[in-house]
């Protein structure tokens, strides 16, 4: 099997690279286990200094790494740009607070003395998809190499270059050799690295139906794992929000990164006193976006990352139509060379329909009409995601104890969702398990070892 880079937004072919045997696979994770072995006993300041250096590195290289997302998926150049500094913020925060997340708890007991440390666990291997090739790596990477970890990388075969980058990184950073490797193999060879004895633990972010086989996997092997899947984000408008700001933000929240994100705001559940207005606004704004080149500094919405994925949107879309769901907007592919999806908005959307029922993986949102908020949170929770959620209201108070009913990791009021390393971010119900970012994350893949001294 070959791994292949093709650029979306022409179908033209980048790169080609030859997936590793099973031999040189296992070659590589024997030299990160090597390289762990030495690297666990580092202080906490030695490997902030390196993760500062990664952070200059990244800022360094933000727009040659952008570039190469724009090739290889398709994201705007601009969002693109965003990301590497996104990833630089990240290894500057980890740099900083590590230390502090994994010091010592000292807890009185029947002993002398007695505490809680934070032991690294060793090689931590990562399944990460093409969406945000760089962001979701480095919040796994960060406070994994912080901790006294080593990585591996297992990335999305179609971002192939992207992910040599991330590896390029550490050693321009000056990290140890091997620390932290890319392996280039395809799926099939995931478990074998999984079932591989210095291999600790697993961290997944991809769509349920992976996170299910990775997890039964690392279950088998009883192994650590943290799994962020997929969500059907609800973005719930309220009679009292104010309708501008709303319509503004909901446009953005569905179609950021071209509409492939797991927390982008998928379903638009408006109280029908105000649903015609937000409608008409929220169609504004979101035909306002501008789809072209993702190399293009003023495109807003590029290709999609596959023709495949592509196809399968638009199949999810026309099987909504044919059952009773209505376009106001866009609902085809655009002619031409690539992979580009229109923004598109449908509405008269129930349950049974794909467009309620499942995951819509690209710039394509479905507003729904609420009887009154109490059928808003109904709808918001009737989905088996749970990953993210915002509501909106003038009233905060009240926004906030919405917030606390709906079935969700992370809930936002009068704002869109997002991740920050300063908060942990991951799902409930099929979205996954696990936390990453915070001092939630960094702990999820360490030792908590108790010590107890007479």
């Amino acid at each position: 099997m070959a791994l292949e880079s093709i650029n979306p937004a022409t179908g033209e072919e980048l790169e080609r690279f030859v997936e590793w045997s099973a031999e040189q696979t296992a070659a590589v994770v024997t030299q990160t286990h090597k390289a762990w072995l030495a690297w666990r006993g580092t202080t906490f300041a030695a490997r902030a200094a390196l993760m500062k250096q990664a952070a200059k590195v990244l800022r360094a290289n933000a727009d040659r790494y952008a570039r190469t997302m724009a090739l290889e998926m398709g994201k705007p150049v601009v969002e693109g740009r965003a990301e590497v500094n996104k990833c630089a913020a990240c290894c500057d925060f980890y740099a900083d607070h590590a230390e502090g997340y994994l010091a010592d708890e000292v807890i009185a007991s029947d002993a002398g003395k007695s505490y809680v440390a934070h032991r690294p666990l060793g090689i931590v291997l990562a399944v990460m998809p093409w969406n945000f090739p760089f962001w979701q790596v480095f919040r796994f990477a960060a406070p994994a190499l912080m901790a006294g970890n080593a990585g591996l990388l297992k990335h999305s075969s179609n971002v192939p270059r992207c992910a040599l980058q991330i590896e390029e990184v550490f050693t321009l950073a000056g990290f140890p050799k091997d620390i932290f490797r890319t392996l280039m193999i395809g799926s099939a060879k995931v478990d074998a690295v999984i079932e591989h004895p210095a291999v600790k633990a697993v961290t997944l972010t991809g769509s349920d139906i992976a996170g299910r086989k990775v997890a039964a996997k690392a279950g088998a092997m009883l192994k650590k794992a943290v799994m962020e899947l997929g969500g059907s984000d609800p973005f719930v408008v309220l009679a009292d929000a104010d309708l501008d700001e709303a319509a503004l933000v909901a446009a953005k929240a569905r179609c950021i990164n071209s509409g492939q994100s797991c927390i982008a705001a998928k379903r638009f559940i408006v109280e029908t006193p105000v649903y015609d207005a937000f409608l008409r606004k929220f169609t504004a704004a979101v035909a306002a976006l501008k789809v072209g080149d993702p190399l293009d500094e003023t495109t807003q919405v590029g290709a999609q990352a596959r023709s495949d994925l592509m196809a399968e949107l638009h199949a999810q879309v026309e099987a909504s139509v044919k059952k009773g769901a209505r376009i106001v907007l866009g609902g085809a592919p655009l002619p031409g060379k690539g992979s580009f999806y229109p923004p598109t908005i449908l509405v008269d959307v129930v349950p049974g329909m794909p467009a309620y029922d499942e995951e819509l993986f690209g710039p394509v949102a479905s507003v729904i009409r609420a009887r009154d908020a109490a059928d808003a949170l109904f709808i918001a929770n009737d989905t088996p995601f749970g990953l993210g959620g915002s509501v909106w209201t003038r009233d905060s108070k009240r926004g906030e104890l919405f917030a606390a009913q709906i079935e969700a990791g992370a809930v936002f009021v009068n704002g869109m969702v997002k991740s920050d390393p300063r908060l942990p971010f991951g799902g409930a119900k099929i979205s996954g398990f696990g936390r990453e970012l915070s001092h939630h994350g960094i702990k999820e893949f360490v030792n908590i070892q108790t010590v107890w001294i007479r």
